[in-house]
């Protein structure tokens, strides 16, 4: 247990200023700290979290000390006191699946004549895309299809594997079942990890099970791309919004995240100068939002949020057709850029 609650210590400390904005929302950063009233996210000032620093020791990044009380210890302890949890199970689930990690495999599994590789790592992640076919004609794409996505270009980092594993939980026995993996790349195209959406064998809809949708590898900064690095790019959590708002904008790069968390930390590539946000019209949305604009506006790129009618872009389409949503998109984009990519897909459509 020691050894798993290290290892997921350091890699919260890799990701700690996404960390603190999740789970001690009330606080900001300064300097190369994150000040909040205290562990439980009371507003304050007197709770210190180093967001940068060394992997170990007194100035290692993660560590925190809260001045009124001395009390101190490392994210994990943040997640525990600001979720109310007690067990170090629960702590540890949790923690993997704010960083989109699997879960632990049993001690028991028997070994593979295979090169070893760390299960949740890069190189996992990249064999698992690399042992998968391309989307088209497969159930991945009958699933597409039944969420109103049926334009589908450039979605080289889509693919589909009839048998990927799944397990229910840590001692159950492993399955095969149809899965959507979706590759989550850095900025220079390396697959980093891939997102597995494990399918209903029927094609309508994600598979019924608990957790359809895990992650592994490294999704921090990085994400599910859609067309080349530009000038003029789009933003969003889900790989279904995002496929939505470029059926509307095909000439529009887009991103997926993932998630509200790695949206408000995607790294930017150094062509950007006008960004695109697709939010979720909720509080998680929101503040994503607030975060993505203001890193984006440091970097001197325009951010402009884009917002749906419905929960998202992809309950907009299928709810209201394409012509809704581009009349939706259209008076949020910069006038040239209706004229760039609006009007373009409305003559080719």
């Amino acid at each position: 247990m020691r050894s798993s609650a290290t290892d997921l210590a350091h890699r919260l400390a890799r990701e700690a200023e996404a960390v603190c904005r999740h789970y001690l929302s009330n606080g900001r950063r300064v300097g190369r700290y994150w000040i909040v009233g205290d562990v439980r996210n009371t507003p304050g000032q007197s709770m210190y979290v180093r967001l940068l620093g060394a992997d170990s020791g007194a100035g290692a990044a993660g560590k925190w000390t809260d001045a009124a009380t001395g009390e101190h210890g490392d994210l994990l302890d943040v997640i525990r006191e600001t979720c109310g949890l007690l067990d170090f199970r629960d702590v540890a689930d949790e923690a993997r699946r704010f960083l989109s990690l699997p879960r632990p495999e049993p001690v028991s599994q028997p070994k593979r004549p295979v090169t070893p590789t760390l299960s949740g790592s890069p190189e996992a992640a990249r064999r698992l895309f690399a042992a998968s076919q391309p989307v088209a004609g497969t159930l991945a794409a009958t699933y597409l299809h039944h969420r109103g996505i049926d334009q589908l270009h450039d979605i080289q980092a889509l693919r589909f594997h009839p048998r990927c594993y799944f397990r229910a939980h840590d001692t159950a026995a492993r399955e095969s079942r149809p899965a959507m993996i979706a590759g989550v790349t850095d900025l220079d195209g390396t697959i980093t990890g891939v997102l597995r959406t494990w399918l209903n064998p029927s094609g309508v809809g994600k598979a019924p099970i608990d957790m359809p949708r895990r992650a592994m590898g490294l999704l921090l900064g990085n994400a599910v791309r859609f067309g080349p690095h530009a000038d003029v790019m789009a933003a969003g959590e889900g790989i279904e919004t995002v496929l939505s708002l470029r059926i509307a904008l095909p000439a529009m790069p887009m991103m997926s995240a993932l998630s509200a968390p790695h949206l408000a930390a995607i790294l930017f590539p150094d062509t950007l100068r006008r960004l695109y946000i697709a939010r979720d019209p909720d509080a998680a949305g929101d503040a994503t939002v607030e975060t993505l604009t203001r890193r984006a506006e440091a970097a001197g790129i325009e951010a402009i949020p884009l917002s749906p009618r419905l929960g998202d872009f992809n309950d907009d389409l299928v709810a209201f057709g394409l012509d809704d949503l581009r009349a939706v998109v259209r008076p949020q984009l910069a006038p040239e850029d209706v004229a760039r990519f609006l009007f373009p897909a409305m003559d080719h459509s």
